[in-house]
């Protein structure tokens, strides 16, 4: 841990406004962007990054220095954004999906002509319990038993709904792109 860090921390703990407000600003803005990802918009996100920061002033003391504090900031936004997600039964409905075809195409769309907020813009429209495995596994980087844990969901459950996500996304991603290839085909002469 930095020694900037230590002293948001120190200051954290001793419920310095100053010091409250310095840790918002270093994180809000990327920490926002993680709560854009679990809700469907703008004012939920708002939402569960207050409930977040508050989580995380009320909670400092339990913050070791074991991890950086980005680290520890960000698992705290998470766990707040599923929360909101149970408390709104989103991911109530969440159940294996072994009776759909999971089958992932062999083939890899390739992400290069895709800009990052079109491709946010196709996560978000993609089921909750999607989104939200999806998120976790291929964005944040947690393992689907980390994943079950967190949501309690069965490791079998994470794995079809990542593999749903994946394959819902790539069918968004080649309509889009058969879309953009038939334009441009119809603009030449």
């Amino acid at each position: 841990m930095t020694l900037n860090e230590q002293e948001l921390v120190n200051g954290c703990r001793q419920r310095d406004r100053l010091a409250q407000k310095r840790l918002y600003d270093v994180f809000a803005g990327k920490m926002f962007a993680i709560c854009l990802r679990y809700t469907k918009n703008r004012p939920d996100a708002e939402d569960v990054l207050q409930d977040a920061f508050i989580k995380i002033y009320e909670n400092i003391d339990s913050f070791r220095g074991e991890c950086p504090l980005e680290f520890w900031v960000r698992s705290v936004v998470v766990n707040t954004a599923l929360k909101h997600l149970r408390k709104q039964k989103h991911l109530m409905e969440l159940d294996d999906i072994h009776t759909q075809d999971n089958h992932v195409a062999d083939t890899e769309l390739t992400l290069s002509s895709f800009q990052w907020q079109q491709l946010m813009g196709f996560i978000h429209e993609l089921p909750t319990g999607c989104q939200t495995v999806f998120n976790l596994y291929a964005i944040e980087g947690y393992q689907h038993n980390e994943i079950a844990q967190m949501m309690g969901i069965s490791e079998g459950t994470s794995k079809s709904q990542y593999a749903r996500a994946r394959m819902l996304l790539q069918q968004k991603l080649s309509k889009e792109q058969r879309f953009d290839d038939e334009s441009v085909r119809k603009t030449q002469f």
